[in-house]
């Protein structure tokens, strides 16, 4: 995999981030749907402080284990102060949280168990970066996701409907609109459209114009996108969703612009021209154009419609990922390939189900994190541990990391300066004097 940095802008892959605001959603929905004040009351209360309570056991049973290992093994061990602190305090707050919740968090903290594995090995020089492993990991997943997409029953629920929502129904083979019973709906449409645009010069004539577009050009007989050619067919789908990705980085953006509104100012035009607004919206509008391309391409050329064709087009659209490189994006949408396949073996009967695996892997991979949290932070990713600061308010950065430099992990690298002051009588070493930093 790439060791090139992540991308900064890319909040919307944060879940820790994402969990903690999605309680403000769930109210923002309630009041949507009009929701009784009994559903605020029984239902919705509860589950936030059911969520809440699973942060904080989290945190307050990790410092109970840390301390209980220590008075029990009587002194430190390589895996004690995080791996083996966080072990069990992560198994036992994951069950309080709902179980609805868990298995996104599962995936969460097991995409970044397994970075941080890759980031450690990388610096210990037994994993070799592969250049542009993130795009070719993408180009896998993306492959075998669109390959189950155009399988009957291959995907269901969300996965499934973003997917329909990206590239659309007509890539569906299931999709049963016949043209005979498309074609009269569609002109009828048209001719009411003409009728009420008729007083609109402009309108009309860029109407006429796009339907001409549309209309004037090869279209395969196996293609069911039956109001545009092919070509026009793509260039929609990349314009689409190009303003789809530059909306979602404009709308991410929106918090950090409102906090500059009245110091400065200037700023508000980096919401709208930011380059990272349009490497998204190039991201996603050039996946979708490259698989619709490639889908009609193969019709034409096989002159059938054939599910294995998404493995083809899926593969060569997950090259879009050059605009956007994102380990994150890899490895997050590899992780739910992952799970989704062993859903899938299971309803099977070809793979074995294990009670509590969610909670077991969380557990696991929580304390891989911790453990780098504790012993090398240089190999955990950033925003994970700006997230652990935020969560403690600053107070896993206070560890006496130098002491921890005979283990070999260069514990202190981000530490170097900072002492902690610390009384002689709970020290079996008289403590260093506090270095008074520059900046206080």
């Amino acid at each position: 995999m790439s060791s090139s940095t992540e991308k900064s802008s890319s909040p919307w892959l944060n879940l820790p981030r994402l969990i903690l605001s999605n309680h403000a959603q769930e109210q923002i929905a309630a009041v949507l749907r009009k929701r009784k004040l009994d559903y605020y009351l029984y239902k919705l209360l509860p589950e936030i402080l059911q969520s809440t309570s699973f942060l904080t056991a989290n945190g307050s049973l990790y410092i109970a284990f840390f301390c209980i290992l220590r008075r029990i093994l009587g002194k430190f061990y390589f895996w004690t102060p995080g791996f083996g602190a966080a072990l069990p305090a992560s198994y036992m707050a994951i069950l309080i949280e709902r179980k609805s919740r868990r298995g996104l968090l599962t995936i969460y903290m097991a995409n970044l168990a397994t970075e941080t594995l890759f980031r450690m090995g990388v610096s210990r020089g037994k994993i070799t970066p592969l250049r542009h492993g993130e795009v070719i990991l993408f180009c896998i997943t993306a492959a075998l996701f669109m390959f189950f997409f155009r399988c009957k029953d291959g995907l269901k629920g969300f996965t499934f409907s973003a997917l329909k929502f990206m590239v659309g129904k007509e890539e569906i083979p299931t999709h049963s609109f016949a043209p005979e019973a498309v074609f009269p709906r569609k002109e009828r449409k048209i001719k009411y459209c003409e009728e009420i645009t008729q007083r609109m010069n402009i309108i009309a004539v860029t109407k006429k114009l796009v339907d001409k577009v549309c209309k004037c050009g090869p279209r395969h007989r196996c293609c069911k996108h039956y109001e545009d050619n092919c070509i026009s067919y793509c260039i929609k789908g990349f314009i689409r969703m190009f303003s789809v990705g530059y909306l979602i980085q404009c709308c991410l953006r929106i918090p950090s612009a409102f906090r500059q509104l009245f110091t400065k100012p200037s700023r508000l035009l980096s919401l709208f021209y930011n380059k990272e607004n349009f490497q998204l919206g190039a991201f996603l509008g050039s996946f979708v154009s490259i698989y619709k391309g490639t889908s009609c391409l193969l019709r034409w050329v096989r002159n059938l419609d054939d599910e294995l064709h998404a493995l083809i087009a899926g593969s060569l659209a997950g090259m879009s990922m050059m605009f956007y490189k994102s380990t994150t994006i890899s490895m997050y949408l590899a992780s739910k390939l992952v799970e989704a396949m062993y859903f899938k073996g299971i309803e099977a009967g070809k793979v074995p189900y294990f009670p509590h695996a969610d909670s077991i892997i969380y557990a696991i991979a929580t304390a891989i994190c911790f453990q780098a949290a504790v012993m090398e932070v240089q190999n955990l990713r950033p925003s994970y541990w700006k997230f652990l600061l935020r969560l403690t308010k600053g107070r896993f950065a206070v560890m006496n990391r130098k002491v921890l430099n005979v283990f070999g992990t260069e514990a202190s690298m981000h530490f170097k300066d900072f002492i902690p002051k610390l009384d002689p009588r709970y020290t079996v070493a008289l403590p260093e004097i506090p270095v008074e930093r520059p900046w206080k």
